[in-house]
């Protein structure tokens, strides 16, 4: 059982789906997928943000994160939904049927469930994704071009297969590879990956998907992390014209969430939700 590095293993601390407060509602779709919908008051027809969890995380995120995101973002009259990857959260399913091929589609179903909801705007919508889930973000922005106008993504992976088979290790991928599955302890708790994830690690291109995406794009990520690598890259290939790249001074993956000092957490949540402010 490998315990992953901290930069992954903290983003699923402290990260479990709180009880829904005002505005908000929890709601279940198709194939057991769980989430959280945030309605803005009064709002007659609300832009809104899809948000997609990272590596071992759930809907709320490391340090309540993307809760406080979909506070901030009703706060500016958009709405959102935060979801559990089938396998995570409170979510159906397993973490050994996880592939990038099943995230993105949890993902599309969650983003056609946005669109159709009462109240909502489907021409003004938002995906938000954070460490693997900025990856499947970017994905869907570019498969679904016409439905989203602006991506944001937070300490985003660049490389599937090289960010995540190099945070789990060599021996844990040649475990799966030769006996097709592999335990993992991400610190607070141990999953279990099948061959079939880190087969579909090379089967999608994030750097590819930048380049056919044409809406607004904004890339937040820790001077101090890995990620901080890919964003400049990144802006260069994106097509539409409002890109913007942030590299916070001193940032980890989480950007301190964990810690006594929100300042920089609470930094990033502000800027995310000026940002689809401008673009939605």
């Amino acid at each position: 059982m490998r315990l992953l590095p901290a930069s992954f293993a903290l983003i699923a601390l402290l990260s479990l789906p709180a009880a829904a407060s005002a505005g908000e509602s929890v709601v279940t779709l198709e194939g057991g997928i769980a989430g959280t919908l945030n309605r803005p008051d009064g709002a007659a027809s609300a832009p809104a943000v899809l948000m997609l969890h990272g590596f071992g995380s759930s809907r709320d995120e490391v340090g309540a994160m993307y809760a406080r995101e979909a506070e901030a973002l009703a706060k500016e009259g958009i709405a959102s939904l935060r979801i559990d990857f089938r396998g995570f959260g409170k979510s159906d399913g397993d973490t050994g049927a996880t592939t990038i091929d099943g995230q993105l589609a949890d993902a599309k179903v969650a983003a056609a469930y946005l669109a159709r909801q009462e109240g909502i705007d489907p021409k003004r919508l938002g995906v938000l994704g954070f460490s693997l889930g900025g990856g499947v973000a970017t994905l869907l922005a570019a498969d679904e071009p016409d439905r989203f106008k602006s991506l944001v993504t937070w300490s985003s992976v660049g490389d599937f297969a090289k960010d995540m088979k190099g945070a789990v290790g060599d021996k844990a991928v040649a475990t799966a590879e030769t006996e097709g599955v592999v335990g993992l302890d991400l610190g607070w708790r141990t999953i279990v990956l099948k061959k079939g994830f880190f087969d579909s690690l090379a089967t999608h291109k994030i750097d590819a998907a930048i380049a056919k995406y044409p809406g607004a794009y904004l890339a937040i990520a820790g001077s101090k992390d890995f990620s901080a690598a890919y964003p400049e890259g990144f802006a260069k290939l994106a097509k539409g014209e409002a890109k913007e790249v942030w590299i916070v001074p001193e940032g980890d993956h989480i950007f301190g969430s964990l810690g006594d000092d929100q300042a920089m957490a609470d930094s990033v949540i502000a800027k995310t939700a000026a940002w689809f402010k401008k673009t939605l």
